[in-house]
């Protein structure tokens, strides 16, 4: 080997070994300087759940004319409030559906009927394609359609004496549109008894004049045969008031248009045949109107306490 060859073979190695030794000395100056440099944490992700936020703005976008009129608290007050609608028929029906479409956070329907054609003049529930469904079923799948947070509670039953405080939610304001005098005494009595709010839907049967609808006391209603009916038995059965001119502290819509004579030109009524308009006629405009002022006044009693109000 000539001597520049093994000048060569030595200093290579030589020149590796230096090589490494600054590529040593060079990181260990750089982690000398980051542990000298202030720490930045690393950036925070937070994953926010927009769906309460979108919900909320879904409600202000649904329900928005209610709040335009009442105020921001009195539809909180809504969404908070419970409404039990007992008989989800020609007046109950839309009672229900304006309760649905004012905001109302949850409703009890209650009501062991079936949809029938006869109840197609007057029954909002009432279509070709539900006839023969239970209407408590066919009203709340009509009102998920229309607000889909409220909460719908369906009892498939009717009223009576001994089960009413079983059936009626005691939170609940009540909205009594049930056209047996027993039952509506019962329900009557079971809410004062248990300081529920209750507004009472007299006869719409029979009236053609929506112009004719009143709100009055219970004790004080005239030209309704239902309610003089319902009168008499809460004062005979629960001890109401017996006095004249004495108030019950119930709240009752009725009519004081004087129904005709009696009678039920239904074409064929008979064996069978549910016609529930006390052997009257029935007029949509009425019976609606009805459930309208009773759902009315239920809203205005719920969003009283509000402080928009």
């Amino acid at each position: 080997m000539h001597d520049d060859a093994l000048a060569l073979a030595v200093r290579e190695p030589l020149f590796a070994s230096s090589q490494s030794e600054a590529r040593q000395l060079e990181a260990r100056q750089l982690e000398a300087r980051q542990l000298e440099e202030p720490q930045l944490e690393a950036p925070r992700i937070e994953t926010i759940d927009a769906s309460a936020a979108l919900r909320v703005d879904d409600d202000r976008r649904r329900f928005g004319g209610v709040a335009r009129l009442y105020g921001d608290a009195a539809l909180d007050a809504l969404a908070a409030a419970q409404v039990c609608v007992v008989g989800v028929g020609g007046v109950g029906s839309w009672a229900a559906e304006a309760l649905a479409r004012s905001g109302v956070g949850c409703l009890t329907l209650i009501d062991a009927d079936h949809v029938a054609a006869s109840n197609v003049n007057r029954q909002v529930h009432a279509l070709d394609s539900t006839l023969g469904a239970a209407k408590i079923d066919v009203m709340r799948l009509r009102i998920a359609d229309i607000a889909p947070r409220c909460q719908v509670r369906v009892v498939d039953d009717f009223v009576t004496p001994e089960n009413v405080a079983d059936l009626v939610p005691a939170g609940a304001f009540v909205v009594d549109a049930i056209d047996a005098p027993r039952a509506k005494a019962a329900l009557v009595a079971s809410a004062v008894r248990r300081r529920q709010p209750i507004v009472v839907c007299g006869a719409a049967g029979g009236r053609t004049d929506p112009l004719r609808l009143r709100r009055d006391d219970l004790a004080r209603t005239t030209g309704d045969a239902l309610l003089a009916s319902v009168r008499a038995r809460l004062r005979r059965d629960y001890g109401f008031e017996r006095r004249p001119g004495a108030k019950f502290g119930v709240t009752a819509i009725h009519s004081d248009e004087p129904p005709p004579a009696k009678r039920c030109t239904a074409p064929g009524a008979g064996a069978g045949f549910a016609l529930s308009c006390a052997g009257y006629g029935s007029l949509v405009t009425v019976t609606a109107a009805m459930g309208l002022a009773a759902a009315s006044f239920a809203i205005a009693r719920l969003v009283a306490g509000s402080s928009a109000a």
